[in-house]
């Protein structure tokens, strides 16, 4: 089902040579399919396939534990790839330039690449495009249905994206081709069949160094496409079988804490779809309210930063919720916090800074409480510009899944109500829904959260 995942993106002259894959989304050998129809393409040409990745310079707000988290990871997947007999090209600098210069030095007669939504991997295809003159494939590997086959607008909210997933979901939900060769063989042994040994000279990564240079990730995820397995195995355990009572608990909760996997690519959403499908012993409501959040609510988040090209905007906000906040934009507000205060997790709120402080610890942070966390942000900024700005910039640098779709989706909902609708009109939000501490305490055990991540009872 790849080739219905892939699309021509740079209509040029088809050109002998080999096929490169550019990686920048999916950060795996497993389970990916632009690696397979990169492969199958390879294979149809009589062509040799090669990876490759290039770390950009700056990557929005990413921080150095960010990068480590990659590069840790990608060194396992070099080697599952060389297993494979496909070697992995790894470039720094501006991959809008690096790529293709790799491209034009390796007389490359095809490009496949990952797609991405995001203002910043637009600008890295915008700048790349001009420099190509061989075809360009673009593959969507990231969604269980592929965002442009799902819908060709955006979507108003969940229950008018989620009919059209479901029904494509039997076309697209199906086994990933099996591998060419085991990972456990080496390549003099298992040449990689149908496709030619690769013998140009790449740039090969220097892991130790790049180790050194960004240092370790948060202990509290091991990087890399064995531990994403990992994780998954256990939540199938543990957390999938409670997980319609117990997912929007912080205190013992049944969340996956897959996110930062499925966000760098070391594990395919579909993967886990098709896992969670076969597992034993898990109530139907388990598995259709996890299955709602994995397909229908991170898709929705695609779709949304697809036809949504100021994403990151009060722009994107529909027209209800900009008019609300800007009526109520003069309200009083019961505390107005700054930048240092919110960093550090000294806010009037115990849940909020125990909220912030586990963001700061892990690199992450429940999914209930980032809700309540930007509602709060918007609570105590002057405008809800400045809410979103505040929140984007905490996410982006501090969550080990920040800059994702999934990111800007959550953060717009919580301030500018999108995919949601009016709710009862209250100061400072208006008719976009508010959450608050006394709500949350009869949710879930406040105290007992506050005192994990803060060191004070509530």
């Amino acid at each position: 089902m790849h080739k219905a995942r892939a699309r021509l993106i740079h209509n040029r002259a088809q050109q002998p040579g080999p096929v490169v894959y550019w990686m920048h989304r999916e950060f795996r050998a497993r389970d990916n399919w632009s690696l397979a129809h990169a492969a199958e393409l390879a294979a149809e040409r009589g062509q040799p396939l090669c990876v490759a990745v290039c770390l950009a310079r700056g990557f929005g707000l990413a921080a150095p534990a960010h990068f480590a988290f990659l590069v840790h990871g990608l060194r396992e997947t070099a080697q599952e790839l060389a297993a494979l007999g496909i070697p992995l090209a790894l470039l720094r600098g501006e991959p809008g330039q690096e790529v293709p210069e790799l491209v034009r030095g390796l007389r490359a007669g095809l490009l496949v690449t990952d797609v991405d939504p995001t203002r910043i991997k637009r600008g890295w295809l915008a700048q790349a495009l001009p420099r190509l003159d061989i075809p360009v494939v673009e593959v969507d590997a990231r969604n269980c249905v592929p965002a442009r086959a799902a819908s060709d607008k955006r979507e108003y909210m969940a229950r008018t994206l989620r009919p059209k997933i479901h029904r494509l979901l039997p076309e697209y939900l199906d086994e990933f081709p099996p591998l060419p060769a085991p990972l456990s063989a080496p390549l003099s042994d298992r040449p990689r069949p149908g496709t030619p040994a690769w013998s140009a000279p790449l740039p090969r990564p220097d892991w130790d160094a790049l180790s050194a240079e960004f240092g370790q990730p948060p202990a509290s995820f091991p990087p890399g496409e064995a531990a994403a397995r990992a994780r998954l195995d256990v939540f199938l355990r543990q957390g999938l079988p409670r997980y319609a009572d117990a997912r929007n608990t912080p205190v013992d909760p049944a969340a996956s804490l897959l996110s930062p996997y499925l966000h760098f690519g070391q594990l395919s959403a579909q993967r886990v779809a098709l896992v969670v499908l076969k597992a034993k012993d898990v109530p139907p409501e388990a598995r259709e309210a996890f299955l709602e959040q994995l397909i229908v609510r991170r898709e929705l988040a695609e779709n949304f930063c697809l036809h949504t090209p100021d994403y990151d905007t009060p722009d994107a906000f529909p027209a209800w919720a900009a008019a609300t906040l800007d009526k109520h934009q003069a309200d009083t507000r019961p505390h107005l916090a700054g930048e240092a205060e919110l960093e550090a997790g000294d806010s009037p709120d115990p849940l909020w800074n125990a909220a912030q402080r586990q963001l700061l610890a892990t690199g992450h942070m429940h999914g209930y409480l980032r809700m309540y966390w930007a509602k709060q942000v918007l609570l105590w900024s002057p405008d809800a510009a400045t809410a979103l700005a505040r929140c984007l910039r905490l996410n982006d640098s501090l969550s080990l899944d920040g800059r994702d779709v999934n990111g800007y989706a959550g953060i717009a909902w919580s301030i500018g109500g999108v995919h949601d609708r009016p709710w009862p009109e209250r100061p400072v939000f208006g008719t976009v829904r508010s959450m608050t501490l006394s709500g949350a305490r009869r949710k879930f055990d406040v105290a007992a959260f506050v005192q994990k991540w803060s060191g004070k009872a509530d």
